[in-house]
């Protein structure tokens, strides 16, 4: 049984900061990729940033410059820096990762954390 546990979510004022963790516990191997996802009200869920177990990085454009994704592999932990937060950035956030367990590679997801912010 694997499962995702995120943290850190809440009310900033624009141009706050808030630090997003999300940590894997349960049977596992190896950890591929990692990712953050945010879903606005009424939207489908799209992709903020991503990171290799080796630590290569994507962004999605918006956020380039403002977040920054990083990871523990030690603690199969995942974190999502954001800076600079605009009131556009208000949605659920999710977490991924590509999980190896038993020999069989899995997409998981956390439960969501709401980040609000406010102008």
């Amino acid at each position: 049984q694997v499962q995702l546990v995120e943290s850190g979510g809440g009310l900033v004022q624009a141009g706050g900061s808030l630090r997003l963790s999300c940590a894997a516990s349960g049977s596992i191997f190896n950890i591929n990729l990692m990712g953050w996802y945010r879903q606005y009200s009424g939207k489908q869920r799209e992709l903020v940033a991503s990171i290799t177990r080796i630590g290569t990085t994507n962004y999605e454009d918006s956020v380039k410059g403002r977040f920054t994704i990083s990871r523990d592999n030690a603690k199969n932990t995942v974190y999502l820096q954001m800076n600079s937060l605009k009131p556009e950035d208000t949605a659920v956030y999710y977490c991924s990762a590509g999980i190896v367990s038993s020999s069989v590679l899995v997409n998981y997801w956390g439960q969501g954390t709401q980040v609000t912010v406010s102008s």
